[in-house]
């Protein structure tokens, strides 16, 4: 088989966020000015774009009579959510509460993980049954919800928000009938129901709570074509001041996460949740997977093997909060695998041909993928991401800027964000770190500013147009 035909970067549209998020950036007296060079690409998100693009569900289609994915797709066919008996549960809610007591989360869980599997049964099955009754539950929500509160807020909107709008991403560009009227209800819901819930993430809690909401906002953003919500979680992941920030939650190289401490579940939802935020990003071309030197790996292949029953180095730690310190490593649930191995070895092992041992042991031990547990994270790994072969796939964007972005500066010079959406990318040979800048200020162009790892090299910067 020929190796997967990626998108190129995309312009990001620029949005009124990007001046909302311009504190986090460094700024610096601005240097002579370098020549812009763009390479004109066509603003645009590419659709489907939340998890699975038109590339992915045809491979899976192409694979469903054989092993793995046959055992997959029955795992995915055969669970309560994905069948055609399925009962909506929504369409009564205005308010769901997420704390004790609790108010209509029952069937926000059951409805989010209902409406994305239905979807995909549709998308790969072809079964107009199975679109209709994912539109079903889509509207039933988009039709009555009007708030999402209690102390787990965030939690709920961020989790459940997140399938919803892959559920939502899959209906709208697979040709499953739903109506423009109805898919501006479901834009409306996201973005004045969801989003702000999540819009300031999660600063005071566990890192499971920040990607959570990450995850959700970047599914919106591809949703609802929004880059200004794209581009904020982008930025978040690299450069998030608290837990949920990938370099805060796998806190060095070793791969020690900010919840290793506190138990394995959590842990496992956390790098579940960063590692879905990635496959969006790559969807959108965007190599999430790489930042710092494949932290996300190193995360994967520690968790792994400590619920594999291997011992792992572990460092006390007190997170950004100061609230959680942990002096040891947690068994708390050790070995209670969730399914969120399959995606990640596929991408380290096949896409980038990177040793996974661990987390393929895991991903091995786990075949077939199944739920994850409420809606957590949207597993079904084993059908939805394993490859058949190695394939060597480059970063997008591998010459002198990222595909789209005009070259502003040069290494230890002042890049002047002039136009465009402020979204900033450092790097060189195709591996990027970016920081959202508002139009019209600066940024130092070194790795101090970027935190890049990769020294010796001499980097550019560029703003995305």
């Amino acid at each position: 088989m020929l190796p997967k035909a990626f998108p190129p970067l995309r312009i990001l549209a620029s949005l009124v966020m990007a001046a909302a998020t311009c504190g986090m950036a460094h700024a610096a007296e601005p240097a002579a000015p370098v020549p812009a060079t763009t390479t004109g690409v066509t603003a645009a998100f590419a659709h489907p774009g939340v998890m699975h693009t038109s590339e992915d569900l045809a491979r899976i289609k192409a694979h469903l009579q054989q092993a793995p994915w046959s055992a997959g797709y029955l795992a995915l066919k055969n669970d309560h959510y994905s069948s055609l008996t399925y009962q909506i549960r929504g369409g009564h809610c205005a308010k769901v509460v997420r704390d004790t007591p609790a108010q209509c989360m029952g069937e926000f869980n059951d409805d989010a993980n209902a409406a994305y599997q239905q979807s995909l049964m549709w998308a790969l099955s072809g079964d107009a049954r199975y679109a209709t009754k994912a539109i079903g539950i889509l509207n039933a929500w988009s039709g009555t919800l009007k708030s999402i509160e209690g102390h787990d807020a965030p939690l709920a909107a961020g989790l459940n928000g997140f399938k919803f709008a892959a559920a939502a991403e899959l209906i709208r560009y697979t040709k499953a009938g739903w109506s423009a009227h109805d898919i501006a209800a479901a834009e409306a819901m996201f973005r004045n129901v969801f989003y702000p819930v999540i819009k300031d993430f999660a600063p005071y809690a566990n890192g499971n709570w920040d990607s959570s909401c990450m995850k959700a906002m970047m599914a919106i953003g591809v949703f609802t074509d929004d880059w200004g919500l794209f581009n904020r979680s982008l930025d978040y992941y690299y450069n998030g001041s608290s837990d949920g920030a990938l370099t805060n939650y796998v806190i060095n190289t070793s791969g020690e996460t900010q919840e290793s401490g506190r138990d394995q579940a959590h842990t496992q939802l956390g790098i579940g949740n960063l590692a879905e935020v990635a496959e969006v990003a790559w969807a959108q071309g965007f190599d999430l997977y790489a930042a710092q030197n494949n932290r996300l790996l190193a995360g994967f292949e520690y968790v792994a093997s400590y619920n594999l029953g291997n011992t792992v180095p572990f460092v006390p730690m007190v997170d950004t909060t100061g609230k959680y310190r942990h002096n040891t490593i947690s068994s708390d649930q050790r070995g209670a695998f969730r399914p969120i191995y399959e995606m990640v070895y596929n991408h380290y092992a096949r896409r980038k041909d990177l040793s996974a041992p661990y987390t393929r042991q895991v991903a091995l031990h786990l075949q077939p993928e199944r739920r994850t547990p409420y809606a957590d994270n949207n597993g079904f790994g084993t059908l939805l991401f394993t490859q058949d072969a190695i394939r060597l796939l480059n970063p997008r964007g591998t010459g002198g800027a990222p595909n789209g972005f005009a070259v502003c500066a040069k290494e230890g010079a002042a890049c002047k964000v002039t136009s465009g959406t402020g979204l900033v990318a450092y790097g060189a040979r195709g591996v990027w770190h970016y920081r959202e800048v508002a139009v019209g200020q600066s940024i130092s162009c070194s790795n101090a500013v970027f935190s890049d790892p990769l020294a010796g090299v001499v980097k550019t910067c560029s703003f995305q147009q």
